[in-house]
């Protein structure tokens, strides 16, 4: 027990240390536009952090997978089981974000305060682990990491097409990397004021974001991430009865 708890400690230092360089190279990378109010640097960052929080989360459901179904035949509930691991996993969900913020805004130094972005980024992680937890459990564990890369990086690439691109700018209204990206940009562009006013006009018209759906994006991001869970504690009971 002893080295399986110095074996997770491990993995979670590792874990933080890869947010923190990741932090300091998309911060670094990624310069302030403000034009896009820093639209770059924010794709970049649910990217990254979408990422790296679902493949941690694959570990929580992969790893114990057969203890579970021994604990399970035995009488153990699936509920107090799912609640148990996410409720650990909260943890990471508020401590991740502070990592890995640590870094970036102080490399890449946004108009928007630190508090706005923590808020943000607390929303999607709670949002991407609920997702990863669906893939560990509904899939094998190389296909669930195949998935957990492919998908960030797909629909943030979605979420990223104009008005003027029709169907897949609807699409991207459906997906969590548009609410996040769009809770970025516009805390940011909430700072530019004056002279600045008729190119937050109309960047935020080209994109389609609007200033007052901030709490909307967050709010969207917190319903996905329980939706997923819901999905992912739905399929660990189907699979335990199969």
């Amino acid at each position: 027990d002893g080295k399986q708890r110095l074996r997770e400690a491990r993995i979670q230092a590792v874990d933080y240390l890869i947010l923190l360089l990741a932090g300091a190279c998309l911060g670094t990378l990624a310069k302030v536009s403000d034009e896009t109010f820093g639209a770059l640097g924010y794709t970049y960052t649910v990217i990254a952090v979408s990422l790296l929080c679902k493949i941690a989360a694959l570990r929580s459901f992969t790893l114990d997978r057969l203890q579970y179904w021994r604990e399970s035949a035995a009488g153990m509930s699936s509920l107090a089981y799912f609640l148990s691991k996410d409720t650990i996993d909260l943890f990471n969900t508020i401590i991740k974000p502070l990592v890995y913020l640590s870094m970036f805004y102080f490399f890449n130094n946004p108009r928007s305060s630190f508090e706005d972005n923590y808020v943000v980024l607390v929303c999607l992680v709670y949002c991407v682990t609920g997702i990863g937890y669906a893939f560990a459990i509904f899939l094998e564990p190389s296909p669930a990491q195949l998935w957990a890369v492919l998908l960030p990086v797909v629909l943030t690439l979605i979420a990223n097409q104009d008005k003027d691109s029709g169907l897949m700018y609807q699409i991207g209204k459906l997906c969590y990397t548009k609410w996040a990206l769009e809770a970025f940009v516009i805390a940011n562009a909430e700072r530019y004021y004056g002279v600045w006013l008729i190119t937050r006009c109309g960047s935020l018209m080209t994109t389609g974001y609007d200033l007052t759906h901030w709490h909307l994006c967050l709010i969207l991001l917190v319903i996905a991430g329980m939706i997923s869970r819901v999905v992912a504690f739905m399929f660990m009971v189907t699979f335990q009865k199969k």
